[in-house]
């Protein structure tokens, strides 16, 4: 059922995006904007997870979805990925470059920090956004280790996974097999070329 697993890719793709763009965007926002005891050293330690490989985390994160009765559901597969250090990192690194005078003047005009960072913040870092999101896409459209650990039934499985099932014990049946490939490779062409101009930018 390969539009099946199709559209477990997109749904599951496009739940990770919204989901790292949105929280990283926020804490880049905190990192950047605010001021509180400790934030630097907060973000040291923040981008020191970048040295743990992410295969370290495979165990603790599976028991933590068996023990969340996740197991085989889209809540296994979007879950764990909804944060992101190195989104985290890009866009505080943009928003540092917005000038303080926009936000000051925001400041005298009355908005809180959820205006600035919705009215003025969001809306001139389109570039870094799409970039993020362009780089959050390609990454679970192309997943395969996760989804193949927390999912059991076929009903669950993204194109990654579904392109085994093309792939027997003794045969292989490389035609299906190529033209699966073939079309997984459509989503991807399309986010870069809508996408293409802000990732220059």
């Amino acid at each position: 059922p390969f539009d099946l697993f199709f559209r477990n890719s997109i749904f599951v793709a496009i739940a990770h995006t919204a989901g790292q763009v949105l929280t990283s965007a926020m804490a880049a926002y905190a990192f950047a904007r605010l001021k509180f005891p400790g934030r630097d050293k907060l973000f040291t330690l923040y981008l020191g997870t970048l040295m743990i490989p992410a295969q370290v985390t495979i165990i603790p994160n599976f028991i933590l979805m068996r023990d969340f009765h996740w197991v085989d559901s889209y809540w296994a597969l979007i879950v764990p990925n909804l944060f992101s250090t190195f989104g985290t990192f890009l866009l505080r690194q943009f928003f540092k470059t917005i000038p303080t005078e926009l936000e000051d003047a925001a400041k005298i005009d009355g908005a809180g920090h959820f205006s600035i960072f919705t009215q003025v913040i969001l809306p001139l870092s389109g570039p870094a956004l799409a970039t993020l999101a362009i780089f959050v896409f390609l990454g679970s459209w192309n997943s395969f280790l996760w989804p193949l650990i927390v999912t059991n039934s076929i009903e669950m499985r993204t194109v990654p996974v579904g392109l085994r099932v093309f792939q027997g014990q003794y045969t292989t049946n490389y035609p299906l097999m190529m033209a699966a490939a073939s079309m997984a490779l459509v989503p991807i062409l399309i986010i870069y070329v809508i996408g293409q101009k802000y990732f220059i930018r």
